[in-house]
């Protein structure tokens, strides 16, 4: 058996730091014999193989393990998954089968949601300027709970509505994260929900209380995305329950339900913060126990929408290296065969990703690159000023990690390139969730 360096010298195997980070890439993350890059005991050269690049890989036990991670962390607590970080028939299931709830935003989400099995009862139709598809498709259905965000909601809502429609409220109570990369979802000057500032919420709770087939059962607010400090969430709930009791002065009625949104930050790159979710349960708890008690009001039942939090590390997409070039006195490109059709996420928020050779692991000196897309837009890369090997070379393959959240859900045609394939592995199997659009595909909804 041959020796490594790390055999011989095992000190070295402390100090080198792990080449594929526990904190970023899925739970069954390793590089085999051959230097490999595995997940769900696949290595992802045999996916590559089968499936072609560029490819979405899921791994099933990390999204399970997270989803189940939420429900032992926050017990007492309802978890709803937020559908548009990641959903497909099998997503949904799995959601299901852990347990959780599931958020849905648009009639076609919710068709995926009931075609996985998902219990109507625990869907919660949600997003702003809803269509009226999406709310008929909400009442045809049945779903449990609509998250009103606009006037015109509420009067479309109430006359679909053919039996009392259990129905939140969104509010935003002008909380300003000012996270870590973070996007900020809950100040007013926005477009989502009403404010609390200059009574807009209070006149949406007067609005829905005028219609007798809906039922206002609370109030949703959402902060924004990737919040890394519980604390944040404490002064959410101070605001959001003095609310509710506003309601009770105002109306006489006890709402039953605060929803508080998701956002739940996660690492990209090593070092990266993330929300620790014991730290969140009891931020929850000691705030809604000093929020119930200043305002004399009853424990609500708590909500919260996890999506990239349980779907962003189980996924990586995988690309194959089509050229190296280094441009004078200038950065070194590394062309991939995706790009921002695939991978929207670096362009529209300047999102940073960590980037590994994957099929082969390579000894040479690292030196700084950038990968590039192959579409025609000079901002289409995925990641700028990364380290790889020097030596990597057309027909290699690169992994990109934490890309289960908002990859395949916000795959564009961009170029007239089909979306890829999503691929879920465990246990050393395969399965193609959604396969490979085509340029038949594409061409089938051309009408010219």
């Amino acid at each position: 058996m041959t020796s490594t360096l790390p055999d011989i010298l095992p000190c070295l195997g402390f100090a080198a730091p792990p080449r594929f980070h526990p904190a970023i890439w899925p739970l069954t993350a390793h590089a085999d014999d051959d230097g490999r890059l595995c997940i769900g005991e696949i290595p992802l050269t045999d996916i590559a193989d089968e499936f072609g690049t560029p490819t979405h890989v899921i791994d099933e036990a990390d999204f399970r393990s997270r989803a189940r991670g939420y429900r032992a962390a926050l017990g007492g607590i309802e978890v709803l998954y937020a559908g548009k970080s990641l959903l497909t028939i099998a997503v949904a299931r799995w959601v299901h089968e852990e347990g959780l709830g599931l958020d849905v935003c648009s009639a076609g989400e919710l068709a995926v949601a009931m075609a996985g099995g998902v219990e109507k009862s625990r869907i919660v139709m949600h997003g702003n300027a809803k269509s009226h598809e999406d709310l008929r498709a909400a009442v045809r259905f049945g779903v449990g709970r609509v998250v009103l965000d606009s006037s015109i909601e509420i009067t479309d809502l109430a006359g679909l509505a053919e039996q009392r429609q259990r129905v939140l409220i969104r509010v935003t109570p002008d909380l300003d994260i000012h996270g870590h990369r973070a996007v900020t979802t809950g100040v007013s000057d926005q477009k989502f929900g009403f404010a609390l500032d200059g009574g807009h919420a209070a006149d949406a709770v007067t609005r829905v209380l005028s219609h007798p087939s809906l039922r206002l059962i609370g109030l949703h607010c959402h902060l924004g995305s990737q919040v890394t400090d519980a604390a944040i969430y404490a002064e959410a709930i101070r605001r959001m329950i003095a609310a509710m009791a506003d309601v009770r002065a105002r109306h006489g009625i006890i709402l039953t339900e605060l929803n508080i949104g998701g956002g739940h930050g996660v690492p990209y790159l090593a070092g990266d913060p993330q929300l620790n979710l014991d730290e969140l349960a009891r931020v929850i708890d000691d705030a809604l126990d000093s929020a119930c008690a200043a305002e004399r009001f009853p424990r609500p039942t708590i909500v919260v929408e996890p999506g990239r939090a349980i779907s962003a590390r189980a996924g990586v997409t995988v690309y194959q290296v089509r050229g190296v070039k280094s441009q004078p006195g200038g950065r070194t490109f590394v062309a991939i065969d995706g790009g921002m059709s695939d991978n929207p996420r670096v362009s529209l928020y300047g999102a940073k990703y960590t980037v590994a050779l994957a099929n082969r692991h390579s000894l040479a000196p690292r030196r700084r690159v950038t990968i590039a897309g192959r579409h025609c837009e000079a901002g289409d890369e995925i990641a700028r000023d990364i380290e790889l090997p020097a030596d990597v070379r057309p027909g290699d393959l690169l992994a990109v990690a934490c890309t289960g959240a908002y990859h395949h859900s916000m795959a564009s045609n961009y170029n007239m390139v089909g979306r890829p394939p999503l691929i879920a592995v465990k246990d050393g199997r395969a399965r193609e969730l959604v396969r490979r659009e085509t340029t038949a595909d594409v061409l089938s909804r051309d009408r010219g």
